[in-house]
């Protein structure tokens, strides 16, 4: 984001321009031109929109100490009917509509491993969005715990399917409560800590888990 384009310029560092941009930024807003990804599907999304509004907002707090809120808009205008939503409402709604829907959970469990990388990428990107926006919606870990770590069944499916993604969604829940995004109660912290214990030593070799 520090590089400029144009008739003179091929990709110019100017991060004096950039850092200019931040201290009067107020709003964010990213384009989504098409349906093929969201909002949780990749990385991009949250390492970059939400890096530039947690970017604005340090520099604009080292500028006149205040902690100045920079908003967030997603514009769709992959159909004639451009929309736009705020941030945190687009991502309730893919939640909603994706991660926590029983129908996807089960689509996904079924497809064996690459379904079982899908949810744990998601479960990563619920991560990011929670250290750039400070995305902490406590029903989306609450609900994503019940349905991925703590049914039986779903565990053994998405363990016995891909060993390692199962692992990262567990340790992806346990690092939300570490960094202060979820404060779920003692029993579903220690559940969810013996399950990524039993994955650690099902992955090295230690046991076998039924």
């Amino acid at each position: 984001n520090a590089f400029s384009y144009g008739r003179q310029d091929n990709g110019k560092a100017r991060p004096e321009v950039l850092t200019q941009l931040l201290q009067t930024t107020g709003r964010i807003v990213q384009e989504i031109d098409s349906v093929e990804y969201g909002l949780t599907d990749i990385q991009e999304y949250y390492a970059n929109t939400g890096g530039l509004k947690q970017a604005a907002e340090i520099q604009q707090r080292l500028d006149d100490g205040k902690n100045t809120p920079v908003h967030s808009s997603f514009v769709e205008s992959f159909s004639k009917d451009i929309a736009s939503h705020n941030l945190e409402d687009l991502l309730r709604m893919e939640y909603r509509t994706k991660l926590l829907n029983p129908k996807w959970a089960e689509a996904m469990a079924n497809q064996g491993s690459g379904g079982a990388f899908e949810i744990s990428q998601r479960m990563t990107a619920l991560i990011g969005w929670g250290g750039t926006v400070r995305f902490k919606d406590a029903w989306v870990y609450d609900q994503a715990s019940d349905t991925y770590a703590l049914d039986p069944e779903m565990a053994k499916k998405l363990r016995d399917a891909n060993p390692e993604a199962f692992r990262n969604i567990v340790g992806r829940m346990l690092e939300a409560h570490g960094r202060g995004f979820w404060h779920p109660d003692r029993e579903k912290l220690e559940k969810l800590r013996a399950l990524y214990a039993e994955s650690e030593d099902m992955l090295e070799g230690l046991t076998s888990v039924n």
